[in-house]
């Protein structure tokens, strides 16, 4: 919890269930990873790539995901409540509800 990966090179990084809630990975290249069920409640994801990553079942509540590239990311059941969702990019997103984003208008902020 509250690590520091700012910047950080972690594409098809393996944290499933881990706890690192209010870490920053703000700048991050997390492409592929797979953080299914973390708990990322609090984390600064500002500007990270997230693209093709798998967040089912995450919690992202109250995390910072202002201008990060979510496309083709899987976020079915992951929660967004509180999010900082601002800028973020959508393309090929699953949506928490397991909706495709672009059926949406290629943003699952249409879904809260």
């Amino acid at each position: 919890e509250g690590v520091d990966f700012s910047g950080l090179d972690l594409n098809g990084v393996k944290l499933a269930g881990s706890h690192i809630a209010n870490s920053n990975f703000s700048g991050g290249n997390l492409s592929g990873a797979d953080l299914r069920g973390a708990n990322l409640t609090g984390a600064d994801l500002s500007e990270a790539d997230l693209s093709g990553a798998s967040l089912r079942g995450a919690n992202m509540s109250a995390a910072d995901l202002s201008g990060a590239d979510l496309s083709g990311a899987d976020l079915h059941g992951a929660n967004l409540n509180g999010a900082d969702l601002s800028g973020t990019i959508w393309y090929g997103t699953i949506c928490p509800d397991g909706t495709n984003s672009d059926d949406n208008g290629n943003t699952c902020e249409n879904n809260f």
